[in-house]
């Protein structure tokens, strides 16, 4: 049985972490091992920030448990959120890391969460010793690509409502597990809008039934 550095899961096979791996590259167990020795498992209480805005990312982050969200804070104190992320998926300023420039994005626990905590550097040196984890990392770079431009592309082919459903879709029951002045800044609506479509969703539902 393999184990994450300081926490008390086991690891099999069919273990949740291994498996979302997986479904990037077949990686084997000794490639897993290998990325585990260089993880920390963390716990973050709802509010948490990891790492901090206009410093250089040196982490990347597994979510496991939990919601988190990446958003640009303006002068103005405004937040602007940028991403939702949902276990399990990888948390962590990509750019910042690969051009080692000062990210403006924040990062926030937005419930309590579990997450592994890795190395950005000791997981390029992992690259450049295992051809496996070479290739895990370039599938994270094409899924994180991929997830980018989807995101583009909604914003400019979907109205407020569509976003919305389609949102609801990727996190079901969202209204319970994140504010809706969160949700209405993803969307780039305000509060009052999202109120309105909410309101026009639930009407329809009735009128159809």
């Amino acid at each position: 049985m393999l184990r994450f550095n300081d926490n008390a899961v086991n690891i099999s096979p069919m273990n949740q972490n291994l498996v979302f791996l997986k479904s990037f590259l077949d990686i084997s167990e000794e490639t897993f091992t290998k990325l585990s020795n260089i993880s920390k498992f963390r716990k973050l209480d709802t509010g948490a920030i990891i790492g901090q805005p206009n410093e250089v990312p040196t982490k990347i982050y597994m979510l496991i448990s939990g919601v988190m969200r990446a958003y640009l804070g303006s002068e103005t104190g405004k937040e602007h959120n940028k991403n939702f992320f949902m276990p399990f998926s990888f948390v962590g300023a990509f750019t910042g890391l690969i051009e080692k420039k000062p990210s403006k994005l924040v990062y926030e626990a937005l419930t309590n969460c579990k997450v592994y905590e890795i190395d950005f550097q000791s997981f390029m040196d992992l690259c450049e010793n295992d051809i496996h984890v070479s290739n895990l990392y370039n599938r994270v770079l094409e899924h994180v690509f991929i997830k980018y431009e989807e995101r583009q592309l909604e914003l400019i082919s979907m109205n407020a409502t569509e976003r919305y459903l389609n949102l609801t879709k990727k996190i079901p029951k969202i209204e319970k597990l994140i504010p809706q002045y969160q949700i209405a800044s993803y969307l780039s609506i305000t509060p009052v809008q999202l109120s309105r479509i909410r309101k026009k969703i639930k009407t329809d539902k009735e009128y159809e039934s």
